[in-house]
């Protein structure tokens, strides 16, 4: 059965005020039209869990939606911090949580094995454990010695955005691959967003391209563009002077405001938010075809 819906309905559906959120993505391919539908949808006191916090949190915060974060290394890549996250952590009107990269993605892999805790060697963040009592050591029953352990972490939802995905959300991902299979199998629910929706047999041509299987999914939505101001391989590049200019908005309340009224609450969906964006934004982002080799699968 086709899983197929569009994003204001999967939003809608799916997620629900105080749910766990998990937008998955390391530097490349960040659910941002999701997060944006949310923010349209009004989704109040989320827990928005994630690896390297992009923008998209910095927006939802600023949009009201949030009452706490979880992540590892907070910032605007290659910038400098998530002004707005920052802000409401300073000034107590944010709950946090704080692991180092390893940590957030052992919590993801205990999640979705079933996991109670993981395990992990000692490293020299010791202050993370002073500041974040989930943090806890034992000690190893086989050698004796205390290791570090971290809780499971199982999402309401995932958001994934891929590439390619047929309409029973079996996805390719390539590229910079982050935490998108481990939260997928560690949440509950998972939303899919795709660049392209393909017919089954291009999924089955490649199937260890295949990261996250259809029968994990809960819906899938074909949203092009859906990654901007981050990036897409093969489809468009990373924005990076939006990078830099959000980081301007950002330290204005009332920018900020005029950003969100303009170009989340302004637009009703990702197609009329990439054409709002020009046809100069789009000749900048494009990125030439460079395919790589052919795989030879054999007979199957």
């Amino acid at each position: 059965m086709s899983k197929l819906v569009t994003l204001q309905e999967a939003i809608r559906q799916f997620v629900q005020d105080g749910d766990s959120i998990y937008a998955a993505g390391f530097t490349h391919l960040i659910p941002f039209a999701a997060g944006h539908e949310i923010i349209r949808q009004g989704r109040k006191n989320l827990t928005l869990a994630r690896a390297t916090p992009d923008l998209i949190y910095d927006q939802m915060v600023a949009a009201g939606c949030t009452k706490k974060v979880i992540f590892s290394y907070m910032g605007n890549p290659g910038v400098g911090s998530l002004r707005i996250v920052r802000t409401a952590i300073e000034k107590g009107e944010l709950e946090w949580e704080e692991y180092s990269h390893f940590g957030m993605i052992s919590r993801l892999q205990a999640g979705a094995a079933g996991l109670p805790f993981m395990p992990m060697n000692q490293t020299a963040a010791t202050d993370l454990e002073a500041a974040n009592p989930l943090i806890k050591r034992v000690q190893d029953p086989y050698s004796g010695r205390e290791v570090i352990t971290v809780p499971a972490l199982n999402p309401d939802v995932a958001i994934v955005h891929v590439q390619r995905a047929d309409a029973n959300g079996n996805a390719h991902l390539w590229g910079i691959v982050g935490e998108q299979k481990e939260v997928a199998f560690a949440a509950k629910k998972v939303i899919l967003t795709a660049e392209e929706i393909v017919d089954e047999s291009v999924i089955r041509s490649d199937p260890n391209r295949t990261l996250i299987p259809g029968f994990i999914v809960s819906a899938v939505c074909h949203v092009p563009y859906a990654a901007h101001p981050s990036y897409a391989q093969g489809y468009y590049d990373r924005d990076n002077a939006f990078y830099l200019a959000w980081d301007k908005i950002s330290e204005s309340p009332e920018a900020t405001r005029e950003y969100l009224e303009e170009w989340v609450y302004g637009v009703k969906d990702r197609e009329e938010y990439w054409q709002k964006l020009g046809l100069e934004k789009h000749a900048e982002l494009a990125v030439p075809e460079n395919l790589s080799k052919p795989v030879n699968y054999g007979k199957y």
